[in-house]
């Protein structure tokens, strides 16, 4: 693919490798996509939206006039979760013809994938990444919180133009990625872990805008009621028994390792855009960060690499790291200790189980229990750690 556009992404559902994908827009571009369609939840005049997008933009840039928007467009192959359309815009300023490639992304109006509304904290930890300077991210540009002209909340960042390792058709089978030689790989590799662990390095005392209502005794605890929540709601019957089961089983192996630490929320390569040098140019896709704790998010980049290599019955490619490798350079770069890492991949496992059950509920494409009773695969994760 040449340079792709856009530092968005929603969910689209890989039910073979079980895993909830959160992909790039645009990744229908790539050659190795055959069948991307419009997947938002939303679609609507982009005629219309052209008007208003350059109206409410002359009120954001002051000295601006003749302000014309064009190549509105919806991402392909992803955007189920949130309504994202890329967009060049062009003014005159002093004389000068300016423009910038931006995306518009709205808060969903219909049935939600997660409980908890972030819609505006997706900008705010974007801000505070963008000031820090740890990790790349798209610059985060205006946040409009009146519903009036779009019929819902809405935020708009610059374009990034780079290319995203996807995960349906899977990057280890097929794509730029394979495509790539065992060196490149190597370097998008370990650039990518690096700037996973760089993450760390934002204090989460300037995070607490993420703070989760109610009271507890550590941060971490945020993270595990979340997910208590979560289940709940989504199993209001509780009938999913098995699943129940795995999280009481997660909480009886509490883990002793507990480093503080922000929690982007979907960490995994496949949510990186990289850099036509290999090295990574956004981190992308803040929907559900906390503050949950620097673990959360190793161990959910583990489980989702081994869902895109192992857990397809694929082999890892030439010049990327293993496990021990990802583990050993992300804790010398950021310098938290990886004891326990075992218990938050179980934890990432039961996470994508919750996260499935409610996809495919949602999609009613297949029954909500699908093919495998949510709760197995987390039931194997303690198993194999704890016996």
């Amino acid at each position: 693919m040449a340079q792709g556009e856009v530092p968005e992404q929603a969910d689209d559902l890989g039910t073979d490798g079980g895993q909830i994908d959160k992909s790039i827009g645009l990744k229908g571009r790539d050659a190795s996509i055959t069948e991307a369609t419009v997947v938002a939840p939303e679609v609507r005049d982009l005629g219309a939206l052209s008007k208003q997008l350059a109206n409410w933009l002359s009120d954001r840039m002051p000295g601006a006039s003749d302000i014309a928007i064009s190549n509105l467009s919806y991402p392909l192959g992803a955007g189920m979760s949130h309504e994202t359309i890329l967009f060049d815009a062009q003014w005159q300023r002093h004389g000068r013809t300016e423009h910038r490639g931006m995306v518009v992304r709205i808060k969903p109006t219909g049935l939600p994938v997660y409980q908890d509304d972030l819609f505006d904290k997706q900008y705010d930890i974007m801000q505070l990444m963008h000031r820090s300077g740890a990790v790349p991210v798209a610059e985060p540009l205006w946040f409009e919180a009146d519903p009036a002209l779009l019929g819902a909340p809405f935020f708009m960042m610059a374009k990034v133009h780079g290319r995203v390792a996807v995960s349906y058709p899977p990057y280890c089978k097929q794509g730029w990625v394979v495509d790539s030689s065992p060196e490149d790989r190597r370097t998008m590799w370990e650039d990518a872990v690096r700037h996973l662990a760089l993450i760390q390095t934002v204090p989460v005392s300037q995070a607490k805008f993420l703070d989760l209502p109610g009271t507890f005794d550590e941060n971490f605890d945020q993270e595990v009621d979340r997910w208590r929540r979560y289940l709940d709601w989504i199993d209001p019957d509780r009938a999913l028994a098995l699943l129940r089961g795995e999280f009481d089983r997660l909480l009886q192996n509490h883990p002793a390792n507990r480093p503080e630490g922000i929690v982007w929320g979907d960490a995994r390569l496949g949510n990186m855009m990289i850099g036509e040098d290999y090295k990574v140019v956004a981190v992308m896709d803040w929907e559900q960060p906390s503050v949950g704790g620097a673990l959360h998010d190793l161990g959910w980049w583990l489980y989702s690499d081994h869902l895109q290599t192992e857990g397809r019955g694929l082999a890892p490619l030439d010049g990327m790291g293993t496990r021990e490798e990802t583990i050993a350079l992300w804790g010398q770069t950021c310098g938290i200790p990886t004891d326990d890492i075992e218990w938050y991949e179980a934890f990432a496992c039961f996470k994508m189980e919750c996260l499935r059950y409610r996809m495919v509920s949602l999609d009613g494409r297949m029954p909500a229990t699908g093919r495998e009773e949510p709760g197995h695969r987390t039931a194997r994760m303690l198993d194999s750690a704890y016996g």
